[in-house]
């Protein structure tokens, strides 16, 4: 099984406490995206989730650090509210094991481009013993003279990328396959074939058969056809200089009431430089194969080597 349990940081609710409940978030109608990273703070390598929440009201930002036991124990929210400028740069602290941890941002002039996160002319800084320990955006000049502190001897590792979209039938989101890549465009379409109508989902009665078009950048890369027997999935498809498995759970998508989410991970590895740049092979990888932790502990850097995942949640809205 691909399904994964969901804790969704509430971005909007108040006080500093985070929660896991979803339903509290998809209620909202929020789009939530986070990046997990993995670095050293507080004497011992540990995971950072930055989560950036979206929706018609609000903007946030929140950032947490898991505990000695691997529970997201410490957090910093941040709130970006239009009738607070001031709110768009600051400090904050909390500690971690003890230790103080300050997180500096300026998101004065940031590039959002529609999106939930920034994509230009912004800076998130996090601090620990006087080394900037995981830097966000391009504003980097700007980030170590504010701090004023020293860059890390240890770079942050990605460990993986988590979004939730929301849309009825098309879900459309900009997504990084690699942390220092460029923006893609994912489109993934789930529709009604033979009988005419638009509607996502159901059964196949009356010779309509529900099938799905997964497109990057434009260009079909995947095509499921007899989606009701193929509500779960996975194949490998080639862009630029990258291998990526694309596996897909849509089952509750067809067969569940109300509001409900498929899931889609998309997992890179490298290519040889004379790949093409969009084809598809099928995988041999088993489903339950890419659903476990996200990371490793090998390789040769002190923090180890990751396992890269990105997971789109796309719910079904009626």
């Amino acid at each position: 099984m691909m399904q994964e349990q969901i804790g969704i940081p509430a971005c909007f609710s108040s006080g500093e406490k985070v929660s896991d409940d979803g339903a509290t978030i998809t209620r909202s109608g929020q789009n939530v995206f986070m990046s997990v990273y993995r670095t050293k703070l507080a004497d011992q390598c540990r995971l950072i989730t930055v989560t950036w929440c979206k929706n018609l009201l609000l903007h946030g930002l929140s950032i947490s650090v898991e505990g000695h036991e691997g529970e997201i124990q410490f957090t910093c929210k941040i709130e970006l509210k239009p009738w607070y400028f001031w709110r768009k740069h600051g400090s904050k602290r909390f500690h971690v094991d003890g230790k103080p941890v300050d997180v500096f941002w300026d998101l004065k002039v940031a590039k959002f481009n529609g999106e939930t996160e920034p994509s230009s002319d912004y800076y998130v800084a996090v601090v620990c013993d006087d080394e900037v320990v995981l830097l966000l955006g391009n504003l980097r000049k700007e980030a170590f003279r504010k701090t004023g502190c020293r860059p890390s001897l240890i770079d942050p590792i990605l460990i993986s990328r988590k979004e939730h979209i929301f849309g009825k039938r098309k879900f459309i989101t900009r997504l990084k396959f690699h942390d220092k890549g460029g923006l893609h465009e994912i489109s993934i379409e789930c529709k009604n074939r033979g009988g005419g109508g638009g509607s996502s989902g159901g059964s196949s009665g009356g010779g309509v058969e529900p099938e799905m078009e997964i497109r990057i950048d434009g260009h079909l890369v995947i095509h499921v056809k007899h989606l009701q027997w193929k509500f779960r999935g996975n194949e490998s498809i080639h862009l630029n200089k990258a291998r990526i498995e694309v596996y897909w759970d849509v089952h509750d998508w067809l067969f569940s009431p109300g509001l409900r989410h498929a899931l889609f991970i998309f997992k890179p590895t490298p290519l040889s430089a004379s790949s093409s740049t969009f084809s598809t092979t099928s995988s041999p990888l088993s489903l339950s194969s890419q659903t476990g932790s996200t990371s490793s502990i090998e390789g040769p850097t002190a923090c180890g080597s990751p396992d890269f995942c990105l997971f789109l949640y796309a719910w079904k809205v009626e």
